[in-house]
Order: structure tokens, then sequence, then C-alpha cells
């Protein structure tokens, strides 16, 4: 307790009561949002997405989400608009304007030059009866029957609304594009996100040695190559570089921990057959998914040719996948 204030219980007051709104919001979604929809997806320009205050905010965050889901997209501050910024408005652009009262002075200004410049304009609003609503082709209602603070006040559940409508906006574009995940990757070419959805096998193993032996080789060369290669493995291929197993340092260990008499021994008594792999063209998170189903830390890479190489865990983690 601090204050006579229930921490947890505040907190978790807010949570339902925005949790509310963002539900109520499915009942208000109609005509208007397919109206929207087709509106923006037939757009030959930009959506030039403004607000004032915390839905300026709102609106540079769905400007975001549009831009990564292949809907293009740009803020334009709805106080800086009438400074000069109007320029980036163009004949094909379409206009969404973001605001809870719908009545905010820059909004208004705003409102009487798009309306000159004749662009589609988009109102999310949560006053059906103001000017924006009004000025509006399209009207996205955003109405919250209260905000989450004590003094319905600060913009929370309002925010909230425009925020999670602007989702659905760009979801329901996404399906109409057929949005996957190789334009994902495009749009995303940085960061673990993008990693993960174009980086390849082929990308990492090419900088690792390519450790192997032939089936004849003794016990002290398999050690020598897995040592001096430093990928705790080594290929044991036939005579025109086949696959024919793997050998590990950890199949080392246990073979030695038996007490086994190793006089003699070969790559090909001491290999394991038929070892995990995965071809050179496959994403990495795949071979990630390959290690930890099998718990191991290398996978043989294989391609067109056979053999080609090893990828290990610490290629992965290095990268950032993990």
């Amino acid at each position: 307790m601090s204050k006579g204030i229930n921490i947890l219980e505040t907190g978790r007051n807010t949570i339902r009561k925005e949790a509310a709104s963002v539900a109520a919001l499915e009942e208000l979604l109609d005509g208007q949002f397919e109206k929207a929809v087709e509106l923006i997806f037939a757009c030959k320009g930009r959506v030039i997405v403004s607000g004032i205050g915390k839905s300026a905010i709102i609106a540079q965050k769905i400007v975001a989400t549009f831009n990564s889901t292949g809907t293009p997209a740009i803020f334009l501050h709805a106080a800086d608009a009438i400074h000069g910024d109007l320029g980036m408005v163009q004949e094909q652009d379409i206009v969404l304007i973001i605001s809870k009262s719908g009545e905010s002075p820059e909004v208004k200004m705003l409102l009487s030059f798009i309306r000159n410049f004749g662009n589609p304009l988009v109102a999310m609003v949560g006053n059906l009866q103001s000017v924006l609503a009004k000025q509006a082709s399209i009207v996205l209602n955003t109405t919250v029957d209260q905000e989450a603070c004590l003094n319905n006040l600060a913009p929370t559940s309002s925010t909230t609304t425009q925020l999670v409508m602007g989702d659905a906006l760009a979801v329901t574009l996404m399906e109409m594009r057929g949005f996957g995940s190789e334009d994902f990757a495009r749009f995303h070419p940085g960061g673990t996100l993008g990693k993960k959805l174009y980086l390849r096998v082929q990308d990492l193993y090419i900088h690792n040695e390519r450790p192997k032996v032939p089936v004849s080789a003794t016990l002290r060369e398999v050690i020598m190559e897995i040592t001096s290669k430093r990928l705790g493995a080594t290929a044991v291929t036939d005579e025109k570089g086949g696959l024919l197993g793997i050998v590990t340092d950890g199949d080392l260990r246990r073979m030695l921990e038996k007490n086994i008499n190793t006089d003699g021994m070969t790559a090909g008594t001491i290999m394991t057959k038929h070892p995990k792999t995965v071809e050179a063209e496959a994403l990495a998170i795949e071979a990630l998914d390959l290690m930890r189903t099998y718990d191991i830390t290398q996978l043989v890479v294989t391609g067109t040719t056979g053999y080609m190489g090893f990828i290990h865990l610490h290629d992965l983690i290095r990268e950032g996948i993990i």
C-alpha cells in the first residue's frame, strides 16, 4: 500500500478498463471500416496519417506498421502541417486524421486545407458529432465510454483503441495483398526478426572450416582434424567426398570412457552413420529448430555436391538468431 492506494489493484483496473474498450471496438466495426480498407488498398499514392498530442504518437506507430506491412504511409503532424509540411501531401494520397475529440484547433485548420486539396479523408475519431467526423468521407469510430485514469482525462483507453484500429487496418490490408513472410523479410532485413526470415545456412557455414577425414583415418588423425578445425566434429567421407558419417568430440570421450582398445581403430569404426544434416539453402532458423529437436550443437551441411561443411550453434548465437 502507498498513500492509501492499492498499487496492484490500480494497475489491474487500468488493464480491465482498456481491455473493455478494445473489446467494445469490435462491435464498432461496420461498413465504414470496409470502405476505408478498400480505399487504402486501391490507393496509388500513400496514406498520410496525422494527429495532434497523444494521437500524433499513435499516428506515428500506425505509419510504421503500414510501411512494414506493404502499405506506403507517411506521418504528418497536424501542428506542422500549417507551417510548410502540407507540401508532402500529393494528389493521389489518402489522408487519415486521428483525434479523440475531432475538435482540436490544429485538426480543424488542417481539415480546411485537405478539403481544398481534394484528397480523400478518413477520420479515426471518438466523437461522431465533431467537425472532423462530419467532414470526413469515411469515419472509423473509436469511441470509448471512459478513459482508464481516475479522472477520465488522460488519453489511455482512447489511444489504445486508436492503436488497435490501426492494427486492424494494417492486418486486413496485409491479407488483401497476400503479404507473406518473404515480403516481410524484404522490409525487415535488419535485427533478429529479419535474420529469422531471410538468413540461410549457406550464409553462415561458409565462414567455418570444413573438417573431414577418410573412412580409413586413424584415431589420431580424427582427433587432430577435430582439434584443428575447432567445430567439435568432423565428417567422414568416401573416396569421392560423399558423406558416410560423423565423429564428434563427444563420441571420442564416450569411447575412451569405456576403456576400449583403440589400437587399429579408424574413423569408420567410430563414426555415427546417418548424421543429422541440413540443406545449405535452408533458413538458419530451421537449422536451430533441428539442433533443439535433437539436442545437438552442430549439423552437417549438404547440397547438390554432397558434404559442404558444418553449421554450429555458435554461428546462430553470433548472428542473434537465439
